[in-house]
């Protein structure tokens, strides 16, 4: 008797444990496509139900936009990446090396006179005098290409137009690959914890 007694309370303790566990799982679930479902509002006697990401998509948009801009990436941070050293350099390289180009093969093309003329010690000496010139112009241009980005380039408008062109579909994909693991995390924790919680349950009532 002491034994099928014993036996019935395990029985009880374990279905406490895992009802309690699955509950827990199943909760945390459903909250979690809950995020991105249902897509539309739905109707559910005067409660409308709808994911919350789909909800305030535009909200989203706006805030993450605002983030991005003030912490991430600005206009200050797109200024000082142009204004480095090295920018500037391989800016003056690219164009040093394509007015050598237009010189040596499309100007030089066009008449065999112009082709002597522009020998290689000819070649050296436009291309030092343009070398000079260059580190004069380039700063130049570079402060006039940043200031003409800042006005014309909205960056916050774009990144919120990007994000709420994206489709439903297509931001769900992104989240759940970039935090799969954590959402499965949160689903084993419930489910941990629901399974804690129905344990507990049945000692106390057993």
């Amino acid at each position: 008797m002491e034994n099928g007694t014993a036996h019935a309370m395990l029985l009880k303790l374990l279905f406490s444990t895992v009802i309690c566990a699955f509950i827990g799982w199943i909760t945390n679930f459903i909250a979690i496509k809950m995020l991105f479902h249902p897509r539309q509002p739905l109707q559910v006697g005067s409660l409308t139900v709808q994911g919350i990401f789909p909800k305030r998509q535009k909200a989203l948009a706006f805030n993450l936009a605002a983030v991005i801009e003030g912490e991430l990436l600005s206009h200050d941070d797109i200024r000082q990446a142009m204004h480095r050293p090295e920018f500037a350099r391989r800016l003056k390289d690219r164009i040093l090396d394509g007015f050598t180009d237009f010189l040596s093969k499309r100007l030089g093309g066009l008449n065999p006179m112009i082709a002597m003329f522009l020998d290689s010690a000819m070649m050296d000496r436009i291309k030092g005098l343009l070398d000079a010139e260059m580190d004069r112009i380039v700063p130049g241009l570079l402060e006039t290409a940043t200031s003409e980005l800042q006005n014309s380039l909205d960056l916050r408008q774009i990144i919120q137009d990007k994000i709420e062109g994206l489709s439903m579909e297509r931001l769900e994909a992104l989240l759940m690959s970039i935090m799969a693991r954590e959402f499965r995390f949160i689903e084993v924790v419930g489910g941990v914890l629901g399974g804690l919680i129905g344990l507990v349950q049945g000692l106390i009532f057993v």
